[in-house]
């Protein structure tokens, strides 16, 4: 691949982030309908599209995560975060599977390096009943051998509150 095939774009970046965002909603919406077996498919394929496992270790810090399973690097433990259900990961109750009907993400900045990509700001998730989840969250991303962008570090928190 050349230096002009591998230059990610705003585009692009923008594009990523709806694709996650309905990845998510679909693992959801699968639960509420079909169950966990439905949802779990629907996160693996997420999981094989979305983020870069193929390229390395994703650096993989969820919203609720805690202890000594706050960071994530492997595939099956992102897995877990999503949909639970995985004796390995007790405190994971599937964060793909609380009923988010849209998601929504709000530019803080990006940095663009060739065919490395970071992106940070605030992603806003609905669920069915109209209440919403807002989250400060990073991610990088890479373009793989075929030119897709590829998840390879993904970062979550709730924002901070001088109240607490």
């Amino acid at each position: 691949m050349n230096k002009i095939e591998t230059m990610i774009t705003e585009q692009e970046l923008e594009f990523a982030r709806k694709l996650w965002g309905d990845a998510l909603i679909a693992i959801s919406t699968a639960f509420d309908n079909e169950g966990i077996e439905a949802a779990t498919n629907l996160a693996n394929n997420a999981l094989d599209l979305a983020y870069g496992y193929d390229l390395g270790p994703v650096l993989f810090k969820p919203t609720t995560a805690s202890g000594e399973q706050t960071f994530r690097p492997t595939r099956e433990g992102a897995l877990s975060y999503f949909v639970g259900h995985n004796n390995n990961y007790p405190q994971d109750k599937g964060f793909g599977l609380k009923s988010w009907r849209k998601v929504d993400s709000r530019t803080a900045a990006s940095l663009i390096q060739t065919d490395i990509a970071l992106w940070m700001g605030v992603v806003s998730f609905t669920d069915k009943d109209g209440g919403v989840i807002t989250v400060d969250k990073s991610w990088g991303y890479k373009k793989d051998d075929a030119g897709k962008l590829r998840i390879i570090l993904h970062h979550s928190s709730l924002p901070y509150s001088p109240h607490q």
